[in-house]
């Protein structure tokens, strides 16, 4: 069928400078229980293709749902105008001569297929675990959801290049609020933490069941615990708050679009400049950040980017040391940079653009307890509520679910509320310990949005737990 279809398709191909095909089916199946009751299930499916065309110093894309030679050809045609018209008006006309035929697939390893489970078995399943988490009388609401997506791709061009790639992903949510005096306090599974690239065996295997009870005592003991003292000390972070300090002050600020102002309309841009790369003590020694997209069953592991770039792993950060960018083939030409296979986009009518994929925190060599011991005074931080950065990724402050207090080495009590600020150079840089393999989360975020028109993308964040020391903490009203 392949030699079939790439004969049949082929011949659209245009006689071009360069010319390549993205074929995408995305399908997205979501089952929600809120409140012990069964949401509408959630379905939908799309399928289309874009074409990227550059020719004579221009370069142009075509959209299209219509998979008919015909709506191909004129898709083609929109491309090719496009080009036309933006002849010699390019910010930078990449080296086409860069681009080699590539072959290749990736296919996610989901062990226990989604569509094997019925959905009334999955509906039952979110119910009995909304059981689990009303275990408690102040319980005021609670809920719980998976969410399944599934992106296929075929991308082909004038190369001859022939890439396949299907990667689906499942994302169990949980959420459980108390209300004790008139304060109400939420715990959640991870936020949307746990996002992988897994079959629906995985859910099994985290006992979503046991979790809810766990997370409802959470709840009722937060909601009546002391506010977080407002302090500077040192701050332990969980995976599932690092994960979004990472996102938000070395992913972010690292896309080389940012950096070079194309996405400053939207979502701002970077405090990072272009010569600080191999140079910039970004963090303390300890601070070692890739851009991974090898990783079994991390949420934005793949083979190929949508440009049709061979992804390996690759040092961002090393030693402290600002490395390279996050950006494509494309723009890091541009820049003089290395580059990585960071160009993606959300759907076949976006264009890809500089993109996290996994982004991740190499683990080090303490263990959790080590790390716990070695704190006279400070406060463990856990799973993200809140999160606020200038359009310069570079103050920030972020809010967590639960607190626990550290003294003298020892956990010692819940606090809620507890936030903290910062700003990115001198956090990073008051990294003191990071925590082993085993301490270490393979975790993501599925809603990742940038690009105008928005894109929401699916991204990945393995991280071990880390120690900051002089953390400016403080307490909700």
């Amino acid at each position: 069928m392949k030699d079939d279809f790439i004969n049949h398709i082929k011949p659209l191909l245009p006689n071009v400078d360069y010319c390549s095909f993205r074929f995408v089916n995305k399908y997205t199946n979501i089952i929600s229980a809120t409140r012990s009751v069964i949401e509408p299930v959630i379905i939908s499916e799309d399928d289309g293709l874009m074409v990227t065309v550059y020719n004579n110093g221009g370069c142009g894309y075509g959209a299209t749902s219509n998979l008919t030679d015909g709506g191909i050809l004129k898709a083609v045609k929109t491309a090719q105008k496009w080009a036309e018209f933006s002849e010699n008006k390019l910010t930078y006309m990449p080296d086409l001569d860069s681009l080699k035929q590539q072959s290749g697939s990736y296919f996610t390893d989901d062990e226990e297929n989604w569509s094997k489970i019925s959905t009334k078995d999955k509906a039952d399943y979110l119910m009995n675990v909304n059981k689990s988490l009303k275990s408690q009388p102040t319980i005021s609401n609670w809920g719980a959801s998976i969410r399944f997506n599934k992106l296929e791709t075929l991308f082909i061009d004038t190369n001859d290049s022939y890439v396949r790639q299907k990667i689906s992903y499942l994302l169990p949510q949980m959420v459980v609020s108390a209300e004790y005096k008139k304060e109400i306090q939420t715990r959640t599974y991870g936020g949307h933490a746990h996002a992988r690239q897994v079959g629906y065996d995985f859910i099994d295997s985290i006992n979503m069941t046991e979790h809810a009870k766990l997370l409802a005592e959470e709840a009722v003991e937060l909601s009546r615990a002391p506010n977080c003292p407002d302090k500077i000390t040192d701050a332990v972070i969980a995976p599932d708050q690092m994960i979004l300090q990472i996102h938000e002050s070395i992913g972010h600020p690292l896309e080389l679009d940012r950096i070079l102002g194309d996405e400053r309309n939207y979502a701002g841009s970077s405090f990072v400049t272009p010569d600080m790369f191999g140079n910039y003590k970004y963090g303390s020694d300890i601070l070692n950040v890739t851009f991974n997209p090898t990783l079994e069953t991390e949420l934005a592991t793949y083979n190929f980017d949508d440009d049709g770039t061979n992804a390996s792993k690759e040092y961002l950060i090393k030693e402290g040391v600002l490395i390279r960018p996050i950006g494509g083939l494309f723009s890091s030409q541009r820049m003089g940079l290395d580059h990585v296979a960071c160009s993606r986009a959300c759907n076949w009518n976006r264009p890809p653009i500089d993109r996290m994929g996994n982004i991740n925190l190499e683990p080090g060599d303490h263990t959790f307890d080590d790390i716990i011991q070695s704190v006279d005074e400070g406060i463990l931080l856990e799973t993200n509520n809140s999160w606020s950065i200038d359009d310069k990724r570079n103050k920030f402050q972020f809010g967590c679910e639960k607190g626990t207090l550290i003294k003298n080495g020892k956990l010692s009590g819940i606090v809620k509320n507890p936030s903290y600020r910062g700003v990115t150079e001198s956090f990073w840089n008051n990294l003191s310990k990071v925590g082993n393999h085993d301490t270490n989360r393979i975790l993501g975020t599925s809603n990742c949005g940038k690009g105008e028109p928005n894109q929401t993308i699916f991204v990945g964040h393995s991280t071990p737990v880390c120690l900051f020391s002089n953390i400016d903490v403080f307490g909700g009203i």
